[in-house]
């Protein structure tokens, strides 16, 4: 296993952030570790880079405590924080140098160039980073999480703040990189984790509440169908609620709707006798998935 935790723990004086926390990523994985703020995301993800030790239980890195071993944790770990450190006055390529230096890499040069390609930093690297859109600043800092190579890579919300655009091209990075590596990802941006993601950890007030593939979730606990309609003009909440097996409805807009029903019963025909009562047109009709959102919502209480 590249990533292996075992009931970790971890307080803040009389505040619990962790709670017995286990969980397993195999090699070549990309996982998303979702939860609220302040559900223990970036605690564990400290845990194992090594910025923070566990109050107990233990924590492995490709094999490696990192309690016991961290420097070789941390051979082993490539991390981009949430908030992205860099040094704005240096040169993409200066910068990536230094990260380079620091790793102690013998070909330093030909590694910065690689990483530079990889990363599609070829136009930037003669800038200063201050210079760059904060798109490319991401793509510096995954540059200088991969730089020594390594067989982990831990990525806490690596495309916060990114325009549409920058968001495609970071997540296909993203996708590249896991092809070869496990990824460990914390996003708040559920597509995000739909696109990129094998598997979803979800962790909330310190202790994981799910652990499985995004479409095994989304059928989880699913005691609902819905169903989502349009007709031609606005209807009434109250109205479209009274119709025979409907369990809610929920508006998208003044003619568009979400309705929930009982799995084993079919309203389409009986929301069609409706449309034909009240006058209406009903211009379409389908089934509608739940999204990994209102797992998320239901998971942690929200």
């Amino acid at each position: 296993m590249s990533i292996h935790v075992e009931r970790v723990t971890k307080l803040y004086g009389s505040q619990k952030a962790l709670d017995e926390v286990s969980f397993s990523v195999g090699s070549g994985e990309v996982v998303g570790f979702l939860g609220p703020n302040g559900a223990g995301k970036s605690t564990m993800m400290k845990i194992l880079t090594c910025y923070l030790p566990p109050s107990s239980g233990r924590a492995e890195v490709c094999g490696h405590d990192t309690g016991r071993d961290s420097l070789a944790v941390r051979r082993q770990v490539g991390y981009l924080p949430e908030h992205n450190p860099l040094y704005l006055e240096l040169y993409v390529r200066e910068y990536l140098g230094l990260m380079a230096g620091i790793h102690g890499l013998r070909n330093s040069a030909g590694r910065v160039k690689d990483m530079i390609d990889r990363v599609g930093l070829g136009r930037e690297q003669h800038k200063r980073i201050g210079q760059l859109s904060k798109g490319y600043r991401q793509r510096v800092g995954l540059a200088q999480a991969m730089i020594h190579d390594p067989q982990v890579l831990i990525l806490d919300e690596p495309t916060s703040g990114l325009d549409p655009n920058q968001l495609v091209e970071v997540r296909e990075l993203i996708r590249n990189i896991g092809r070869s590596r496990t990824v460990l990802l914390s996003t708040h941006i559920m597509q995000e984790v739909e696109a990129i993601c094998d598997r979803v950890i979800i962790i909330d007030q310190g202790r994981i509440v799910a652990d499985d593939k995004a479409t095994t979730l989304r059928g989880r606990s699913m005691d609902r169908a819905m169903l989502e309609v349009e007709f031609d003009r606005a209807v009434s909440a109250d109205l479209l609620g009274r119709v025979a097996g409907v369990a809610h409805v929920k508006p998208l807009d003044g003619r568009r709707w979400i309705v929930a029903h009982e799995l084993d019963h079919d309203i389409r025909p009986a929301v069609f006798r409706f449309a034909v009562e009240q006058g209406l047109q009903v211009l379409g009709m389908q089934r509608s998935e739940r999204g990994l959102e209102e797992v998320f919502k239901e998971l942690t209480g929200r």
